[in-house]
C-alpha cells in the first residue's frame, strides 16, 4: 500500500500540532522553546532584524546537518509511517519560521499566526485565502490584520498544508525520502535539503518580516 493511501488529513494536522506545541514548550535536554531562542539571538545583536538574519543561516545549517537531526530522533510519537528523522526535519523547520514570527512581533499562540506558520512550512499560497478574508493581497500586512483573519478562512488553509504534505508524503518526501539512509537515520545530498530550508527560510522572512504574503 503507498504511503499517500495510509495517510489522512487528520494525521498530518496531529503531526503538525505536536511539532508546534514542542516549538513553543521547547525539548527537554533537547532544544530550548521558541521564545528562550529567540531571546538568545536578541541578546547578542544590537537589532532585531540583524538576530532573526543571523538565526536563519544557523538554522539553515542545522537543518541539513544530520548529526543535529538525528539528535530529535523519535521525540515525536509519530501518527503517520513516516521515518522519524523527518518529522525532526519538520520541527526543525517549522522551529525556524516560529522564531522568525516570534521576533518580528507575532503571537505564537494564536491561531491565526500558528496556521500562518504551517502554510509558510508547506509552502501554501495565501493569495485567494487572504482575498476571502476581505484582505487585499500586494500590501503590507501588520500582525493586527492577520489577527483579524476568521475561523473558516484558518480552516481552509489548514486544509491545502494537509493535503500538501499528503502529497509529499507520497511521493519524494519533506526531505527527499530517497535521500535516507535505512537503519541510520542520517540524511545525505544535502545539496537539496540546503536550498529547501534556503526556500523556507526566505519565504519566513518575506511573510513575518516584510508582511509581503503575496507569494
Amino acid at each position: 500500500m503507498e504511503k499517500s493511501k495510509m495517510i489522512k488529513q487528520e494525521d498530518v494536522m496531529n503531526l503538525l500540532d505536536s511539532c508546534y506545541e514542542k516549538c513553543l514548550n521547547g525539548v527537554s535536554m533537547v532544544s530550548p522553546s521558541v521564545e528562550d531562542m529567540a531571546n538568545d539571538y536578541l541578546n547578542k545583536y544590537p537589532t532585531k532584524e540583524e538576530a532573526c538574519k543571523a538565526m536563519l543561516n544557523n538554522q539553515i545549517v542545522k537543518c541539513t546537518t544530520s548529526g543535529f537531526v538525528t539528535g530529535f530522533g523519535g521525540f515525536i510519537v509519530m501518527p503517520i509511517a513516516i521515518p522519524a528523522n523527518i518529522s525532526s526535519v519538520i520541527y526543525v523547520q517549522m522551529r525556524m519560521i516560529a522564531c522568525t514570527a516570534y521576533m518580528a512581533g507575532y503571537e505564537l499562540n494564536s491561531d491565526q499566526t500558528q496556521t500562518f506558520v504551517y502554510a509558510c512550512l508547506a509552502g501554501v499560497a495565501l493569495n485567494n485565502a487572504l482575498k476571502q478574508a476581505g484582505i487585499k493581497v500586494g500590501i503590507k500586512l501588520a500582525n493586527g490584520v492577520i489577527k483579524k483573519i476568521p475561523g473558516k478562512v484558518l480552516t481552509k488553509i489548514n486544509q491545502k498544508v494537509g493535503f500538501r504534505f499528503i502529497t509529499k508524503f507520497g511521493t519524494t518526501g519533506v526531505v527527499n525520502l530517497g535521500k535516507m539512509i535505512p537503519g541510520v537515520g542520517a540524511i545525505v545530498g544535502g545539496g537539496f535539503d540546503l536550498a529547501e530550508a534556503k526556500i523556507i527560510a526566505k519565504r519566513a522572512y518575506k511573510w513575518f518580516w516584510q508582511g509581503n504574503f503575496a507569494e
